[in-house]
């Protein structure tokens, strides 16, 4: 019983805390025609602490989303264009001799901000992501023999294009395995993209105005924290991670084949995370499946490798997920 009046009083907590993922959602709605899923997406890595990777063609509002976000928050924006020429102190910054004090003097590159946009990813070659993967991972960055710590909230949001090829480079599986969520932007409906011309045509954008700041965002990171995870859950989000390793043992032996490897463990700790974070931007004080099943997609889809076989019967990660979800028995 006083479980249960734990969870009416951690709802009524997250209810109020939680007021301001309206005012974001408002926000974003004044320059984002449509997109819900991407703007979820965006506040879930907000409140999780995670990175996001967005991938779709480009004008479907990527960089625009990131920037709309980014000015409804009062913190430190900065946007970086990833191209092949790109070197790692660009990124993180490097020591420059100051002839005035005849000494070595760092300068702080672009990372070194609350948002990071770190547009077309792909574009930029391996020594430049293992830069990015320092910073992403342990929050810190080291130049010459001193190492930073980056500003809270520190969150990168990235953008890659699908259908180039040229000039682009593969993410290492280290680097993707870094972000906590792939999400696919999808083309609009006809009625929004009527309204995206009309917006766009008449100049309508608005001028995006803070609604909370950085203190606000690390409060409510606190409170997604304390957002009830039921064992039961817990078991279903490691059954779905073992569905992807071992599929034989949950009856989808056709998977078998098909996956060369399986979601590491941090897909377990990100799915629970991101699951907390939905039920948050719900205003519920506790985890459902729905939540669970509602950000899988999006993050394992870049954490299962699929073989040769599967890239042959043009299957999917979302396909394999899809199957697995279709299986694994819900709590």
């Amino acid at each position: 019983m006083s479980e249960t009046i734990d969870i009416k009083a951690l709802t009524e907590l997250i209810e109020q805390k939680s007021s301001f993922v309206n005012l974001i959602s408002r926000g974003m709605a004044q320059n984002i025609v449509g997109q819900n899923h991407l703007v979820e997406s965006l506040l879930i890595g907000l409140l999780a602490d995670g990175h996001i990777l967005l991938e779709g063609v480009p004008g479907l509002a990527k960089t625009l989303a990131i920037k709309t976000l980014a000015g409804l928050i009062d913190a430190k924006y900065n946007r970086i264009q990833f191209t092949p020429d790109l070197l790692p102190a660009d990124v993180v910054g490097t020591m420059m001799y100051s002839q005035k004090r005849e000494e070595f003097q760092v300068k702080q590159g672009p990372i070194f901000a609350n948002f990071i946009l770190a547009d077309e990813i792909n574009r930029a070659p391996a020594k430049v992501q293992s830069a990015l993967l320092e910073a992403m991972q342990e929050r810190q960055v080291t130049i010459g023999e001193t190492t930073y710590k980056l500003p809270e909230p520190f969150l990168v949001m990235a953008t890659q294009n699908p259908i180039e090829q040229e000039g682009t480079y593969q993410l290492p599986e280290a680097q993707v395995d870094r972000f906590m969520m792939k999400v696919l932007i999808d083309y609009p409906e006809k009625k929004e993209e009527m309204q995206i011309i009309r917006q766009n045509i008449g100049g309508e954008l608005s001028d995006i105005r803070p609604v909370i700041n950085t203190a606000e965002i690390l409060e409510a990171r606190r409170v997604v924290r304390q957002v009830y995870l039921d064992e039961k859950i817990e078991r279903y989000i490691v059954d779905i991670v073992f569905a992807t390793r071992y599929p034989e043992q949950f009856g989808l032996n056709d998977l078998k084949d098909m996956i060369s490897f399986g979601a590491s463990p941090r897909a377990s700790i990100n799915l629970a995370l991101a699951a907390r974070a939905y039920a948050f931007i719900k205003h519920r004080g506790y985890v459902i499946p729905e939540d669970v099943r509602a950000v899988c997609h999006d993050v394992m889809r870049h954490r299962i490798g699929l073989s040769y076989e599967a890239e042959a019967n043009n299957l999917t990660a979302d396909a394999v997920i899809n199957e697995i979800l279709n299986k694994v028995e819900v709590p």
